[in-house]
């Protein structure tokens, strides 16, 4: 049997759990749209940022399966997974979230997963 303060723990430790649990859900629902900033040259690596714009290229990594994609003359890295859940083409009108990333002393935009490009048209 627990005693008094032993359940009165357990209570509150389920209690957090369950908050913790439906703030995941809430912010899962919403999503990165909410929280994201326009891209711009001035943002800075680490933030989260979406940019609009028109295909202007597709080209695989020479090594790992990624994708790197031109919006708008901003690299967009699209790692292995994703990339081959998205069928790009050059002219496509695109919505990418991602994380402001500096590879080889250059900024690109770094997509977590294939939700994080969305296709003029497409459902969010």
């Amino acid at each position: 049997m627990l005693e008094p303060q032993e359940r009165t723990a357990l209570l509150l430790l389920v209690i957090v759990l369950a908050v913790l649990a439906g703030a995941h859900l809430v912010l899962s629902a919403i999503g990165d749209d909410s929280f994201a900033t326009p891209y711009s040259r001035s943002s800075r690596e680490g933030d989260l940022v979406f940019l609009s714009g028109r295909v202007v290229s597709v080209a695989p990594t020479a090594s790992g399966g990624h994708l790197i994609i031109t919006v708008n003359g901003t690299r967009v890295f699209i790692p292995s997974p994703a990339s081959r859940e998205v069928s790009l083409r050059v002219n496509d009108t695109v919505q990418v979230y991602g994380i402001v990333q500096v590879y080889q002393g250059k900024q690109e935009v770094a997509v977590r997963d294939a939700g994080d490009i969305r296709r003029a048209g497409s459902p969010p």
